[in-house]
């Protein structure tokens, strides 16, 4: 992309604080993030990781306001009207939550839910809305069936991937993973990587990736920005933070990764141990 280009996602100096206090919750947040592109967001639980999300979709709580500014594809999102906002994560932001179950209404199919979402959000008919939810299903390697399935009939993985087939049928530009993967065994975490990836690949969506796993976030991301007790500590391209990392927070972080997978590989026989 070249530099006269608009960033699909841009945040200068923001600032997440309460709204009655002015006391800042979180607080020196800047990147952008070319169309295309991967950002990983990581760091301790509590650190503003999914508030620094949630100020991006304009979903902040009451109690919380965002200072800075925060621009998709150059739209303001603090500056939305509540009707904007919410026509704006449909159409070019998408999200994947962590608890997959609750993002579903269990009353009614997934199919349902799906061809609603669709028809609202794209002005498509039944038929229309339809086809595209069993086309974006099978893009994800979810067989038909599964329209007619209830949200408590599926794996976590597979509603992961529900999750991931509604993105794909809105064509969304922007999609904000918050950790997606925590909650799922290793063959369903790779399954849900794999999608992201055929996101980035395939449909030139722009991701930010937010998860404890530094595993997932190597596999995926271009860029990383190491967040702690609500600061960003330290931020650049993905191999030089996981390789050079100058933070003693990252350094500690990268270092329990490396313990921890060394640990591993001996135990499953030491063939493939690290020094």
């Amino acid at each position: 992309m070249s530099s006269r280009e608009t960033p699909s996602v841009l945040m200068e100096n923001v600032r997440i604080v309460h709204t009655d206090s002015g006391k800042p919750i979180v607080s020196g947040i800047s990147f952008a993030l070319d169309r295309g592109r991967c950002l990983g967001i990581v760091g301790e639980s509590g650190s503003g990781k999914t508030l620094v999300c949630r100020a991006l979709l304009g979903l902040l709580p009451p109690a919380l306001h965002a200072e800075g500014m925060i621009r998709f594809e150059g739209i303001d999102v603090p500056g939305l009207s509540f009707a904007e906002a919410r026509h704006l994560r449909g159409t070019g932001m998408g999200a994947v939550l962590q608890q997959a179950m609750t993002a579903f209404d269990p009353l009614y199919t997934i199919g349902a839910q799906i061809t609603e979402t669709l028809r609202e959000k794209m002005r498509l008919t039944k038929a229309e809305a339809d086809q595209r939810a069993r086309a974006s299903l099978q893009k994800v390697n979810l067989p038909e069936s599964v329209m007619k399935s209830y949200p408590h009939q599926l794996s976590g993985g597979m509603l992961q991937r529900c999750m991931i087939a509604v993105t794909l049928g809105l064509r969304s530009r922007l999609v904000v993973a918050d950790e997606p993967v925590t909650a799922l065994d290793a063959r369903n975490q790779h399954d849900v990587l794999q999608r992201f990836r055929q996101l980035r690949e395939e449909h030139q969506a722009t991701l930010i990736f937010v998860s404890h796993d530094l595993g997932a976030v190597q596999m995926l991301a271009d860029s990383v920005l190491v967040m702690c007790r609500g600061r960003c500590v330290e931020a650049g391209d993905a191999h030089a933070v996981f390789n050079s990392p100058r933070h003693p927070y990252t350094q500690y972080l990268v270092s329990t990764r490396l313990a921890l997978t060394r640990g591993f590989y001996r135990m499953l026989g030491g063939h493939h141990a690290r020094a």
